[in-house]
């Protein structure tokens, strides 16, 4: 019940609410939310269209992207917004699941609460039976990909890809995201671990072709042409290329803002113009001189300082997007300038800033000319080229292949799968409901009640593929049973949901697997959300403060 306090000494301008109310209200919000995203979960799940407030479309079954885009009011449900980006960010898939099995937890603590279990014993349970749960999903689930053979990473591309849009074309597009990550591969130094920068792939989209006609480009490409047409189209030298990255104006130099010349000899006028002119081309010297040829720029570049460079037989690129610019600095070994003046109060171009690469290429792809660099210094960048009928398809399609990109580089670098298709959660549920019996607390309560909420997945799953759910998990349990239970079927701890068939297979020997990581992160970050929900017992919420005028 909301009430106003207005007591002799305190005055709230505003509303309280507490105890039970406002944990009910928290629960109501929270499953509010993961019922939007519940539908989209699984291999059969369906999209979301969203509509923004000017028209823009989303289409998408991502669950990271359909928060984002929902802007949530309520401030806790606003915490599953934030959980579901956590996820995508630590991980890159399994968004949607995070956020349906923290708002189960969150549910089934608020029943326990209503049974006079205090708030404090659950959330003890509950990091109790995280804890439990990651120890075995590492122990007993894990399975190191070394033991799978090759086919682990096209595995768990596929897996992570079946959801999404181009899940049709799964064999296609996973052998193109294992091909892009291999090749960006890096060793640290310092640790001597093998790296995989997700960020070194850049994805390109173009109009037209179908989706089987996608590319993957060796080398980082721009989408964007030279700055003037006589400029060679290619670039091989034999000592390599020089590149210069530039975060400033390779334009007329103008006079700053405020800044007023009062001239009083009309031949003086002409001396500033020509002056203006000669800052530029000294500045373009300046950066020639140190051996760069290849010049790629955020801001403008003029036609009169494209005519140096046309003479001086050098690429220059103008409008790059930042983001591009560091990736490319990064990959080739160069450092962005944002000017040339120096300590002296002299400009100056050092040639340590310049990165190097083997070949500069300018290509025609689709209906756009493309710069490519090849060759680069520090990490071997690739480019996916993205083919689709709409820009809708388009924007799906690059989900999809980041979070493939994502889910690659966790298996390679963390080295271990688990079957997908509800297998772990299955397993789980069993463990954690006999480890439960094995405590003489309150906490014995609240670990079964977590062992139930892992159920919500693979049940989900099942709904989403318009199969018996009830059927299929009691089935699916009742063989995890027997893993755990009779020592010769330990194998059986492999066995998860067939979607398309509605029956239980082994969902190792199918090639349905998942990250470990994923499943670990997963359950930490739900648990860790659904307990920060759970302390919550009050609720002030002040009145918006009215200003003076309209008073």
């Amino acid at each position: 019940m909301a009430t106003t306090l207005q007591g002799p000494r305190l005055q709230i301008a505003g509303e309280r609410q507490s105890g039970q109310d406002v944990r009910t209200q928290n629960v109501m919000a929270v499953t509010a939310v993961a019922n939007i995203v519940k539908s989209s979960l699984g291999p059969v799940g369906l999209d979301k269209m969203l509509v923004d407030d000017i028209g823009d479309v989303t289409i998408t079954n991502d669950g990271a992207t359909i928060l984002r885009l929902l802007e949530v009011e309520h401030p806790a449900a606003k915490i599953l917004v934030e959980l579901a980006e956590l996820q995508d960010s630590e991980v890159g898939d399994g968004t949607t699941s995070v956020v349906i099995l923290a708002a189960e937890l969150l549910k089934r603590a608020n029943e326990l609460v209503k049974n006079k279990i205090h708030p404090t014993n659950i959330i003890s349970g509950y990091r109790i039976a995280m804890r439990e749960a990651c120890k075995f999903i590492e122990e007993k689930m894990a399975i190191p990909t070394e033991s799978l053979g090759t086919e682990t990473l096209l595995n768990s591309a596929r897996t992570s890809m079946s959801s999404k849009i181009v899940g049709a074309e799964g064999d296609f597009f996973a052998q193109m995201v294992v091909d892009a990550m291999t090749a960006v591969k890096t060793v640290d130094d310092i640790t001597g671990k093998a790296r995989y920068p997700v960020k070194a792939v850049n994805v390109l989209k173009a109009h037209g072709k179908s989706a089987r006609e996608s590319l993957l480009l060796r080398g980082y490409a721009l989408n964007l042409a030279r700055a003037a047409q006589g400029m060679p189209k290619r670039l091989a030298p034999e000592g390599g290329i020089k590149i210069a990255c530039l975060d400033m104006n390779l334009q007329k130099a103008r006079m700053m803002m405020g800044v007023q010349v009062l001239v009083s000899d009309p031949k003086e006028l002409e001396k500033i113009r020509e002056r203006e002119n000669d800052i530029t081309k000294e500045r373009i010297q300046k950066i020639l001189a140190s051996g760069a040829n290849v010049v790629l720029t955020t801001k403008g570049i003029d036609d009169m300082a494209l005519k140096y460079f046309v003479e001086a037989g050098v690429v220059a690129c103008r409008r790059v997007e930042k983001d591009d610019l560091r990736r490319i600095a990064k990959a080739t070994g160069a450092t962005v300038v944002m000017t040339l003046a120096d300590m002296e109060g002299n400009e100056t171009f050092d040639p340590a800033h310049l990165g190097t690469a083997e070949e500069v290429v300018e290509e025609r792809v689709a209906d756009d000319n493309m710069i490519m660099i090849k060759g680069c210094k520090y990490s071997k960048a690739v480019t996916l080229l993205l083919r689709g009928a709409n820009d809708y398809m388009l924007d799906e399609m690059d989900r999809s292949i980041h979070d493939s990109l994502c889910v690659v580089k966790r298996v390679m670098e963390s080295g271990s799968v688990v079957p997908g298709g509800g297998a772990v959660e299955a397993a789980l549920s069993i463990f954690l409901e006999n480890h439960a019996t094995t405590l003489g607390s309150r906490e014995q309560l609240a670990i079964g009640e977590f062992a139930n909420s892992l159920l919500v997945l693979p049940k989900t799953l099942a709904v989403n593929a318009a199969k018996d759910a009830t059927e299929l998990v009691a089935a699916l349990r009742a063989l995890h049973y027997k893993s755990q239970t009779v020592e010769s079927e330990g194998k059986l701890c492999q066995m998860g949901l067939d979607l398309v068939e509605g029956k239980v297979r082994n969902n190792v020997e199918a090639g349905v697997l998942e990250p470990a990581m994923s499943k670990i992160k997963m359950i930490q970050f739900a648990t860790e959300a659904a307990i920060t929900i759970l302390r919550i017992d009050d609720l002030i919420r002040l009145e918006a403060q009215q200003d003076g005028g309209d008073a």
